[in-house]
């Protein structure tokens, strides 16, 4: 932790030693098409966080992928509540049956393994600039990288089956 000898709140920055140190991100759509709205997440996430996300970053996004998209989550009780059912609901927005825990199956899951790669690269060393650099590499996102990941699917799930329902190779 940096701090000054006043001891302001305006003075202190978080620091990120020995590895230590996290944001929570939300993805809020990515498709064939590109990557939508990014959402930090500050407390601990609910179904009302969820909810108020979904209206302030889903629907951005999607206008700008075209709303044709398919809503997928992971089925984590907070993105199944009957409040985010009843909003999806009213905003019209067609979702997708996901098994939870499975990653193989959810294109979002293996852009983040690519955007945690190109972050550790950058050593960042506070907070604050692990968030500049997870926006940055979001927007830097290649349409090609996610048009590929989103054509990976089939063959994904192609091996989830051969695996009887285990991981891929990808």
């Amino acid at each position: 932790m940096v701090s000054s000898m006043s001891g302001s709140n305006q003075c202190v920055v978080p620091a990120v030693k020995h590895g230590g140190g996290s944001v929570t991100v939300w993805g809020c759509s990515m498709s064939a098409a590109g990557t939508g709205e990014l959402h930090f997440i500050e407390r601990t996430m609910n179904a009302n966080i969820n909810c108020d996300i979904l209206k302030q970053s889903m629907i951005p996004s999607l206008q700008r992928l075209g709303r044709r998209a398919v809503f997928q989550h992971d089925n984590n009780p907070k993105h199944t509540s009957k409040m985010t059912t009843a909003l999806l609901k009213k905003l019209r927005v067609r979702g997708m049956d996901c098994p939870s825990m499975s990653p193989d199956l959810n294109p979002i899951e293996h852009l983040w393994g690519i955007l945690k790669q190109k972050i550790e690269v950058c050593k960042v060393s506070n907070i604050y600039r692990l968030c500049d650099v997870n926006m940055e590499e979001w927007k830097m996102t290649l349409v090609a990288t996610c048009e590929a990941l989103v054509n990976s699917m089939p063959k994904r799930v192609k091996e989830v089956l051969e695996n009887n329902g285990g991981h891929t190779k990808y």
